[in-house]
């Protein structure tokens, strides 16, 4: 009996447990972009940002035994490449496009080159919750052993949602994201605003590296990312700016990256490997049914442009 019920259960459940693992760092990266879109700034280095937080978040685990401290770490890192972006991205006539990609092959290059030393060490991971501890099915505590910084961006993505309507750093956000010259004439400095809104992007695309190294796969390399920096992009369109839609479009990608690997675990031996693709397809559908020419997107900050 217990058998069959693994067989029924088995890829329903591995789907589950691996759209809650790939999809956290989907979910902070996308939150962040999402601030820093809503503020008529678009962010395409968060790849190298991902990359060089978990770097960094590895990096410090090892030398520090703090998991913790290595997303602090990173969260820092990720902030000062937001802070150098928007710092750059304030001048006229600076192409937000060019700019991203600069600064993401900058975030690649600079992670592979100081993480050398720190492919090979082990460290400490980040720890997880075991909400299936009451089932007696083996799937099942594995399916439902779910990282803190999962649950911290549930908590973060409704915050998020609830800030924009109803505080005043929201109301500003807005602001500037709709229109520069309303926040001038209000008195708000848009390029401040800004500048503070793609720090703290930076910063949360960083936590989804740190979650990376530190969880899941769990170790520092080079290839440790699979584009999940710039699908967020696409995510965040797919969701309309919105945190509850970034957390829901996360566990979209999630699932779909967990495709593959789920139908491996219960026996499928051929065809799996192009499950693999999902997450790509996924995202190539999205901007493709978000780029009409004839139509503007629901939604979409006013000032969010390509080039200033």
């Amino acid at each position: 009996m217990e058998d069959t019920a693994i067989g029924v259960w088995g890829v329903p459940l591995a789907i589950l447990a691996g759209a809650i693992r790939v999809s956290t760092p989907f979910i902070f990266v996308s939150l962040g972009e999402t601030i820093t879109e809503r503020s008529g700034r678009i962010n395409l280095g968060l790849e190298g940002t991902l990359v060089f937080g978990a770097m960094t978040a590895y990096a410090v685990d090892v030398m520090s035994g703090s998991p913790w401290l290595g997303v602090l770490a990173a969260m820092a890192t990720g902030a000062v490449f937001g802070s150098i972006h928007g710092w750059i991205c304030k001048w006229p006539k600076i192409n937000d496009i060019a700019i991203g990609i600069a600064m993401m092959q900058f975030g690649l290059g600079l992670a592979f080159f100081l993480g050398k030393p720190f492919i090979q060490p082990p460290a400490p991971h980040l720890p997880s919750i075991p909400f299936g501890f009451w089932s007696t099915l083996a799937p099942v505590p594995a399916a439902l052993d779910v990282n803190a910084l999962f649950l911290i961006g549930i908590a973060l993505a409704v915050l998020l949602w609830w800030a924009f309507r109803n505080t005043r750093i929201g109301l500003v956000l807005r602001v500037v994201g709709d229109s520069t010259d309303a926040a001038r004439a209000m008195g708000i400095h848009p390029d401040r605003v800004r500048l503070i809104a793609t720090a703290v992007g930076g910063s949360l695309a960083a936590v989804g590296g740190a979650y990376l190294s530190l969880y899941y796969p769990g170790s520092w390399n080079e290839r440790i990312s699979s584009g999940q920096g710039l699908m967020a992009v696409a995510l965040v369109i797919f969701a309309r700016w919105n945190p509850i839609g970034c957390f829901l479009a996360a566990l979209l990608f999630g699932g779909a990256g967990a495709l593959g690997p789920a139908l491996q675990s219960v026996g499928v031996t051929e065809g799996y490997y192009l499950f693999y693709a999902a997450p790509y397809v996924l995202t190539l559908i999205i901007l493709i049914a978000t780029s009409s020419p004839t139509r503007s997107l629901a939604g979409a900050p006013g000032a969010l442009s390509l080039t200033k």
